[in-house]
């Protein structure tokens, strides 16, 4: 055969062929789990969620390093709109392969998304909403509520205070699904300890910066709690504008993140009772999840709602690996079932265990903020109260009216 460069060149050409694309085909095959974020990278939720919650989902990807299965994390935001909020959950499901969706600050838009998730047969795990409707009647065999709800928030809190003298309240509430629950559950607690709610203010949301005219109202009242029922800015700003006004009545900030207390400051948000299930300085296993966290965006300690996106994605992925692949792509309600037989564990929330209704199980800690010159470094606001372990810190199953639970 005679060499000529023609020759010599497809004879490369072809070598080349012949090492890449059995390398090629090799990707190919490899299976793609793909992971939603779902969160308000906009608006008055974004310090709770926002791009911090598709960090600690990735922390959780690095970390797990899956065999035989790549990872895909992908985030977008909701806008506070559960109309968004649901189209996008079925873009995702419908046409770019993810497999479940996670975070989702906001109870309207969460509840949307669960029903999409149930339509669709795929996951949801839902990190940063409050409502216990979706462990409630809205439960669903493809949703689990990983890390707060507000009947949690109400018990621990509102509880507190009633047994602290507080038997009077008067609510400032976000006028939405979140808002509205929270308001319910902390009313059972307070009418059932002998205390009595003087009345309530809702207020649009979102949109509500200026809260003076309902904190006058709440004074006027003269009720010897102001109950605050919403999340994230609007937290800080009832805060604040409570303490401008010079407002004395004892103030239940019934969800308050570590970011509300930063973005508060010391000064103001000093000796405020809040409920959490996550401080980052609490024991050694959260310091070490959170200096992890840190080590990739410096400069922000995760609230509980960060921790719950590292937790959940971590226990998906080991499911995934315990089923399979492609089983835990084909059937969303088979492979939360089996999310539910695995214990959970992992730093950031320690051992734990998912209920049949689908809630996340872990103790709920009573803190108190910190006062200025108790504080010894960046971020350390937080001294511990008291602790609900984790078969008291949650609406008893047989409370909840879940479909899934017969009787």
């Amino acid at each position: 055969m005679r060499l000529t460069r023609r020759t010599l060149l497809g004879s490369a050409a072809a070598a080349a062929a012949t090492t890449v694309l059995p390398a090629a085909r090799a990707r190919a095959q490899t299976p793609t789990i793909k992971l939603g974020v779902l969160t308000d990278l906009s608006g008055p939720y974004k310090d709770i969620g926002g791009p911090l919650a598709a960090d600690a989902a990735r922390l959780a990807v690095s970390e797990f390093a899956a065999k035989g299965f790549t990872v895909e994390v992908v985030q977008a935001d909701h806008q506070n709109k559960p109309d968004i909020g649901a189209g996008i959950a079925r873009q995702w499901f419908d046409r770019d392969g993810v497999d479940v969706i996670l975070d989702v600050p906001n109870s309207g838009v969460s509840l949307a998304v669960s029903g999409v998730a149930k339509e669709k047969n795929k996951i949801f795990l839902v990190s940063n909403a409050a409502t216990s409707d979706l462990t409630g009647s809205k439960c669903n065999a493809n949703t689990i509520h990983w890390v707060y709800d507000t009947w949690m928030l109400a018990h621990s809190t509102g509880g507190a205070l009633v047994k602290a003298g507080g038997d009077s309240w008067y609510f400032i509430t976000a006028d939405y699904a979140f808002g509205h629950a929270l308001q319910r559950d902390t009313t059972q607690f307070v009418t059932a300890a002998g205390g009595k709610v003087l009345g309530a203010s809702a207020y649009p949301f979102p949109g509500t910066s200026d809260f003076s005219s309902y904190l006058l109202q709440a004074q006027s009242s003269g009720a010897k709690v102001i109950g605050i029922a919403n999340a994230g800015a609007d937290t800080v700003n009832s805060i604040k504008q409570a303490k401008e006004f010079g407002i004395t009545q004892t103030l239940a900030g019934l969800l308050v993140f570590i970011s509300d207390v930063h973005g508060i400051g010391l000064e103001t948000a000093q000796g405020l009772v809040v409920s959490s299930t996550f401080y980052w300085d609490l024991d050694n296993r959260k310091r070490a999840f959170a200096d992890r966290l840190w080590a990739k965006v410096p400069n922000v300690r995760p609230g509980m709602g960060h921790a719950g996106n590292y937790s959940s994605t971590l226990h998906y992925l080991k499911t995934v690996t315990d089923l399979g692949v492609a089983a835990a792509k084909a059937d969303g309600a088979a492979t939360v079932a089996r999310m539910k037989a695995i214990p959970t564990d992992d730093d950031a929330f320690g051992p734990g265990s998912i209920r049949e209704d689908g809630r996340k199980l872990h103790p709920c800690f009573l803190f108190q903020v910190k006062k200025p010159s108790e504080s010894t470094k960046p971020w350390d606001y937080y001294k511990l109260l008291a602790t609900t372990p984790a078969d008291e810190a949650f609406r008893p199953l047989k409370d909840g009216g879940c479909p899934l639970i017969k009787a």
